[in-house]
């Protein structure tokens, strides 16, 4: 199918391709066996990999226009809502106060374009500006954060030298005075934060920025452009669990592509599986996970 053909598909046409993602199991990346959930309830999670490869522009830049359209339609498609206003007033009501907890790594940032485009749409709920904060290690400090009643969370996923990847649930770290302290055992604990009484409960959408992943590094900050490659994508989700679970596999998927075999992430990115595990906040269980696939579908590696 032609890339033209494919930007004229109707939504309907898109969610056809709605797949469970049942590959086996739950994620590994080097988890050992003994952190492997047991039965559970049978819910399911939904995630939109929502893809487009015109969101980059020719340096490599985020095009706003675009961004503001995949995240319209991974919301449509979670919220059942055609139009995407709509489908942000079942979660953002115009009295909330709102914390877009974002993600200023130098090297990849969660993106100015992304973070407009949640403020906007937040705003077309009904919020006021002043009612809205943006931030990453400061939120601890905003009013708009310690008076949040609704949090967005966005960060880029990447991996990292303590927790095997950075993800959504790690983005959390920056709600704790002590974040060093989560460091140990993977940053096994990181769920333990979500239920702390200032974020427990407040999360309304999860938004991983899959545009240029980070699929390898060396050291504590370790960048380097050879670990990167343009993806286009974003993933969106009620469930963080769920929506780190993806992106991690496809971060694994795109390891094995680029050493030419499977090697798993060192340390594990166990702190995603206890999330669902030890913090009951979602599921890591690729099989209780619906995945919508949307749009460019060239090398999806899931």
């Amino acid at each position: 199918m032609s890339d033209n053909k494919k930007k004229t598909m109707t939504r309907r046409q898109f969610i056809s391709d709605t797949s469970m993602a049942a590959v086996g199991g739950t994620l590994l990346l080097g988890a050992p066996a003994s952190l492997l959930p047991g039965p559970a309830a049978n819910k399911t999670s939904t995630v939109v990999l929502i893809r487009d490869n015109h969101v980059l522009d020719a340096e490599g830049t985020p095009r706003p226009e675009v961004v503001l359209r995949m995240l319209d339609t991974a919301v449509t498609t979670l919220t059942g809502k055609k139009d995407p206003v709509d489908g942000w007033k079942t979660f953002i009501k115009p009295e909330d106060i709102v914390g877009i907890k974002t993600n200023v790594w130098t090297f990849l940032p969660t993106t100015g374009q992304v973070e407009q485009a949640l403020k906007k749409r937040v705003v077309d709920a009904g919020v006021k500006e002043e009612n809205i904060g943006i931030s990453d290690r400061e939120v601890l400090r905003m009013d708009t954060f310690k008076n949040a009643t609704a949090l967005i969370n966005a960060r880029p996923m990447r991996t990292h030298h303590w927790s095997g990847v950075g993800s959504l649930i790690k983005n959390y770290i920056m709600f704790v005075p002590d974040p060093f302290n989560y460091h140990g055992d993977s940053c096994g604990d990181l769920g333990k934060i979500w239920l702390m009484p200032h974020v427990k409960d407040r999360t309304r959408l999860n938004v991983l920025v899959m545009f240029t992943p980070q699929f390898h590094n060396i050291g504590p900050h370790g960048f380097s452009p050879r670990h990167v490659w343009k993806y286009y994508g974003l993933l969106v989700g009620f469930d963080p669990v769920a929506v780190d679970t993806i992106g991690a596999r496809i971060i694994r998927e795109q390891r094995k592509i680029y050493f030419g075999e499977d090697r798993p992430l060192n340390p594990p990115a166990k702190h995603i599986l206890l999330a669902d595990t030890r913090y009951k906040l979602g599921t890591a269980d690729m099989d209780k996970i619906n995945l919508v696939k949307i749009g460019y579908d060239k090398e999806l590696l899931i």
